[in-house]
């Protein structure tokens, strides 16, 4: 663990390292944040990643932590003093367009509300703008704390991802993207994954992954996309990853301000955000305003054992979302999808896929943020009643101290949690609360690295026919520490004062 602790850790004073090298970020001062009108940073010549027509107020501006004016896209694309450009030019825009701004950026297509905290590391070269994002998780992990069960487990493990993303204009209205994702849990945590009581999904040596989390592919996403900015208010892009992520369901959990803090997967994982691994993916999409349709073409089949190839990509598959954004506070979307034969071990069973789901985030002055998300998902599939997953999660950030909570209701099956048929029933489905509260304290600050002390635990409410497998009210419980980067601040590419 001491080897994987410096090795991780040096993984990320190098990014932090090249990120300063390549670009020397402004610290806003406190006054300079209350500001409405932020002093111009000096640089040579204009960075194209924002052309000047799309140089827009995109980021929502806070005053004493207090947000001002008209909360719409409208109020990011108001006109600028001539002498603010050189300032903004440095910005780094939306994915996929270029008036709104990054803050909205959620995982593939997906839209976070404006005021969501961005953690990484900002630079730019030449026409490009980059940004390098990771986190990665030291911790000791045991599910069924009093071993009041059978399907307990307990583990040393490191979760961990790390994100590379640049962009560049193309012309006067066109935006270029790419976006990397990569994992090295099928090292750090293992091909048969971590202990995690009441979690479907995936498979190990051609067996079921129950009470178990799969770990992520070694390459999560490798995506590239083009935005043309029609007018201020329209925008149409088209996304293509191999692996990517197609647009269903809400910005996936490992990139939710709401759940960042949480190394854990949801229970609902399947039934909201799995497919954000998808090895085939192309989508389409038009916004106007604050509203987004956008539709895709994906592989149904779910990653296979094998976490370092890449599977075959079969198009097979399809969904549609709607996102709207009323506020700076706010992103909500609706979405469902067909999914062909997504469980490698269930051949022929198709999945219809319904989601909901809305997120709120809140500024304060300096690292102050709120972060609450609601969702549902239903999964459908053939000759079965629907299963339903309920989730609420939120996060408080202040300064160095985090709390956080989960709250999940989910529907398990008996083929899910892998139960004898005969004695539990075929189309049984069994109800599954689990509720998780935890805190993380800054304990260390390298540069514009953070490491973080943390600690949280979980308690299932399961149906009362697997007591004799789970036990009553089984506890979970983990401690880690976390190192992942600052979040910056309001002019993009600076990080907020140190403490």
């Amino acid at each position: 663990m001491k080897k994987l602790f410096i090795t991780s850790l040096a993984y990320m004073l190098v990014l932090v390292s090249q990120a300063q090298h390549a670009h020397e970020h402004t610290i806003p001062s406190k006054d300079s944040v209350k500001s409405s009108k932020p002093a111009a940073v000096k640089q040579k010549g204009t960075m194209p990643s924002m052309s000047m027509q799309g140089a827009r107020d995109t980021v929502p501006q806070d005053h004493g932590g207090h947000n001002h004016g008209n909360q719409s896209t409208d109020h990011h694309q108001e006109g600028m003093q001539m002498g603010e450009h050189d300032h903004m030019s440095m910005n780094m825009s939306h994915a996929f367009s270029l008036t709104l701004p990054m803050t909205r950026n959620g995982s593939g297509t997906s839209w976070s509300p404006d005021n969501s905290p961005m953690y990484g590391y900002m630079f730019h070269k030449g026409a490009w703008m980059y940004m390098l994002h990771g986190s990665a998780y030291l911790r000791y992990n045991k599910q069924d704390l009093l071993d009041r069960g059978s399907r307990g487990d307990a583990k040393f493990d490191a979760p961990n991802m790390f994100m590379f993303m640049g962009q560049r204009t193309v012309g006067k209205s066109g935006l270029f993207h790419f976006n990397t994702m990569v994992s090295l849990d099928p090292i750090t945590v293992g091909k048969n994954g971590y202990p995690l009581l009441f979690q479907t999904g995936e498979t190990y040596k051609g067996q079921p992954l129950v009470d178990r989390q799969h770990p992520h592919d070694l390459f999560s996403e490798l995506s590239v996309s083009y935005a043309h900015t029609l007018s201020n208010k329209t925008d149409v892009f088209v996304y293509l990853g191999y692996p990517g992520e197609p647009a269903l369901g809400p910005t996936a959990y490992v990139h939710r301000p709401s759940g960042f803090f949480n190394p854990d997967a949801p229970l609902s994982h399947h039934w909201v955000d799995a497919t954000h691994i998808t090895f085939g993916v192309a989508t389409f999409g038009v916004r106007y305003g604050n509203w987004k349709l956008e539709g895709s073409s994906f592989t149904g089949r779910e990653p296979d054992e094998n976490r370092y190839d890449f599977d075959k990509p079969l198009f097979n598959s399809w969904s549609g979302r709607l996102s709207y954004n009323p506020t700076i506070k706010w992103a909500m979307q609706v979405s469902h999808g067909f999914i062909k034969e997504p469980e490698t071990l269930h051949p022929g069973e198709n999945v219809h896929r319904t989601t909901a789901s809305a997120t709120y985030s809140a500024r304060g002055f300096g690292e102050t943020f709120t972060n609450i998300t609601a969702l549902w998902g239903m999964n459908k599939s053939n000759d079965h009643d629907g299963e339903n997953a309920i989730l609420v999660e939120g996060s408080r950030n202040q300064r160095r101290t985090t709390l956080y909570g989960r709250y999940e209701w989910v529907q398990k099956s008996t083929e899910e949690l892998n139960l004898d048929e005969v004695e539990y029933g075929h189309d049984a489905l069994f109800p599954v609360h689990a509720f998780t509260a935890g805190a993380s304290y800054d304990i260390l600050n390298i540069g514009q690295t953070k490491v973080a002390l943390g600690g949280q635990i979980t308690l299932y409410n399961p149906d009362k026919r697997l007591s004799s497998l789970y036990g009553q009210n089984p506890l979970a419980g983990e401690v880690y520490l976390r190192i992942y980067p600052r979040s910056m601040g309001r002019i993009m590419g600076s990080f907020y004062l140190p403490y």
